[in-house]
This record gives structure tokens, C-alpha cells and sequence, in this order.
């Protein structure tokens, strides 16, 4: 059932059996298979399973691409519900940002400063304000994110454990195209040259991985090794590699357990992001 507006979604809730156990899965739209593993583990462990799609436009700084991201609900929908997804949210910007809207939250520190967080300041801001209100408004007692966005992850936990929210934040581990591509929505966005360099990415954290299974632990050698690889593909702008602390989010010089190899790298005008934990 497609739900789009506040007076549907709560009317529903409450209509809900006392005790029923809800599962979020939320969603920027145009799904892919990565969203639909998110589906698969939500329909497993709940009664009820909630699919937002909503493209949040204060998690985008002007010039980025939210007049361009790709979207089609009705598509979304469909696959949804193939999937087992009990109701779908799709609420529009002047039902979740009404008119004078001036309340944000917003984790502070290393855990929005570092990686994506260097470029796109503003960025977790957004998320992490649309994110309460999703959680606020669904009910939910759990939320599936995909390991892709490992820092989003790590902030929305941060956030949710900061201000005593009673939901389980759930990780998922990242998909992949079977040539080993993340998947993404902006993935649409690259060209068949772009997307065969691209490939570069997968391959490096990889070889980075077996590089730390074989004993190193240096993060300057690791980072560089990742750079320089990257680097022999033409059309990759790195705009960061890093390795930090996943729990943490915070600069470290050794790896240990629980250590992130971070990267985003762009292809023509299209941003990508991968990761893994390396140890």
C-alpha cells in the first residue's frame, strides 16, 4: 500500500496489532538490488515492513544532483511489493520540511568532519534530520543500511545511540554488480568507459585487503598502494582515500581490528563510493 501523507502512515500504524515488530528500510527511490537485500532482511526479521522513498534535498549542497537523481515510483513501487513490502512512504518535501522549518539534528566531531563529510559539509545534517523524522514517524524497531555508506552508517548509529532512540540500527553488507561495481542509483550516470574504469575500485580494495591478510599494517603505505592503483585508470578523480577506525571514525596509523579502508572516487561527473573493513 502506498502511503503519501502523514494522515494515511499514522491512520495505518495505528490501525497496526499491538506488538507487531517494524522493519524501515529507508530509501532516496529508483531501487536497486542493494535496496532490495535491505527488503529481504527486513521481511525476515519483522511482522511489518516499511519502505520509505523519499529524495531528501538537505542532505544535497547546491550544485549536486538532486534535480537530476534518478527516480521512478511507480517502478519502486512494483518492485516493493514483489519483494513483500507491507507499505511504501512516499512523502513529498512540503509534507516532511513544512513551511518555516528550522529544526536539525546534527552529530558532531569525527564522525561527520572526515571522508565524505570533508567535501560535503552539510551533507549528514540532512541525513541525520530526515532519518529522525523517518524514525519518529514510521515506528519502527529496526532500520537496514547497506555497508556502501559505511560513514552514514556509523553517524546514523552515533545519532541514534546519542539521543537514546529506541530502534535497532541493522548493517547490510554491500552488493555488488556482477562485475563488482557497488551498486548505486548514480551508477545510471556513467558511460561505458567510466564504468569499465571504474572497476578499478573493487579490484584495489581488494588487492588493499590481501595486503593486510599478508601482514601489513602501515596506513601511509595501504593508502598509497590504493592511490597509486586507482591512479592508472585515466578518468578516476580521487577526492579521498582514507583508513579510519570504523567505530570511531577517527584517523588512525596502524591497522587493527575493525579498521575502514574508505574511498570516493569520481568517473566523468559521477561520484562513487566504496569501502572495507579490512581486518
Amino acid at each position: 500500500m502506498l502511503l503519501r501523507n502523514l494522515e494515511e502512515l499514522n491512520r495505518t500504524l495505528s490501525a497496526l496489532d499491538k506488538g507487531a515488530s517494524i522493519g524501515l528500510v529507508p530509501t532516496m527511490g529508483f531501487l536497486h538490488n542493494g535496496h532490495l537485500s535491505l527488503i529481504e532482511r527486513a521481511r525476515k526479521e519483522n511482522d511489518i515492513v516499511i519502505l520509505s522513498v523519499f529524495l531528501n534535498p538537505t542532505q544535497f549542497a547546491p550544485g549536486e544532483d538532486l534535480d537530476s537523481y534518478p527516480k521512478d515510483l511507480e517502478r519502486d513501487v512494483n518492485l516493493a511489493k514483489e519483494k513483500g513490502v507491507d507499505y511504501i512512504f512516499a512523502p513529498t518535501p512540503e509534507i516532511m520540511y513544512p513551511d518555516g522549518f528550522s529544526t536539525y539534528v546534527e552529530v558532531q566531531g569525527a564522525y561527520t568532519e572526515v571522508l565524505c563529510g570533508r567535501s560535503r559539509p552539510t551533507h549528514f545534517k540532512g541525513v541525520t534530520t530526515v532519518l529522525t523524522k523517518l524514525f519518529n514517524l514510521t515506528r519502527a524497531n529496526r532500520a537496514y543500511f547497506g555497508m556502501k555508506d559505511a560513514q552514514q552508517l556509523s553517524v546514523v548509529k552515533k545519532m541514534v545511540l546519542d539521543m537514546n532512540i529506541p530502534i535497532e540500527i541493522v548493517p547490510c553488507p554491500i552488493i555488488r554488480d556482477e562485475d563488482g561495481l557497488a551498486l548505486s542509483s548514480r551508477n545510471t550516470y556513467l558511460n561505458d568507459e567510466e564504468r569499465k574504469q571504474a572497476l578499478i575500485l573493487n579490484q584495489t580494495i581488494r588487492e588493499a585487503k590481501q595486503l593486510v591478510l599478508d601482514g601489513e599494517r602501515d596506513v601511509n603505505t595501504i593508502v598509497t598502494f590504493v592511490k597509486e592503483k586507482i591512479n592508472t585508470m585515466p578518468l578516476a578523480d580521487i577526492d579521498y582515500v582514507e583508513i579510519v577506525d570504523f567505530n570511531t571514525m577517527r584517523d588512525i596509523n596502524k591497522v587493527s581490528e575493525g579498521s575502514l579502508l574508505a574511498l570516493a572516487v569520481r568517473f566523468g561527473s559521477t561520484r562513487l563510493l566504496d569501502n572495507t573493513i579490512l581486518l
